[in-house]
Formats: C-alpha cells, structure tokens, sequence
C-alpha cells in the first residue's frame, strides 16, 4: 500500500501540485448530440448551471445531485463528465 500524499505543507517555499479535476460536460454532449437546452429540459436542471458545466467556468464545488442526474439521463459514467488530471511535471 502507498503512502497518501499530503497537500498540507508548512514550508512556504514549496507548493506541491497536487492536480486538478476537469469537467468534461461539453464533450460528452457533443458525442451525444443532446443540446444543453435538451439537457436542462431532461434533468430539470436549470439553463445557467448546466451553461456553467459545460463552458467549465465557475466549478469549485461538485453538486453531485446534478452530476447524478446528467449521469441517469445520458445514461453514463461520472468518468464521462469529470476526469482527474495529474501531471508530475506540472508547476
């Protein structure tokens, strides 16, 4: 069993990477060809948020009660619409 990697450190030097999720609305739409206007009518959900998933722009928090709605509705994975990056290289 590996070690878990902190993202606390109390050094003020160093800053680890320790990724980032991104949210992959767009193109699970695109390969589905459902509009955000058919998404928003399927889950109930309104135009502004699912607007905001699918640019990606704003997303801080998850609401899993909308990821478990478009998942239900487009029938998929939540590997389908967030995908965890992490790149050693990165800053």
């Amino acid at each position: 069993m590996t070690e878990p990697r902190s993202i606390v450190s109390y050094q003020v030097e160093q800053v680890q990477n320790y990724g980032s999720v991104k949210v992959k609305l767009a193109q699970l739409l695109q390969s589905r060809g459902v509009t955000r206007n058919r998404l928003s009518t399927l889950t109930g959900v309104k135009y502004a948020i699912i607007d905001r998933y699918y640019k990606a722009e704003r997303v801080e928090m998850a609401d899993l009660d909308f990821l478990a709605k478009v998942c239900y509705v487009l029938d998929c994975k939540i590997e389908d619409v967030l995908e965890y990056d992490f790149s050693e290289n990165a800053p």
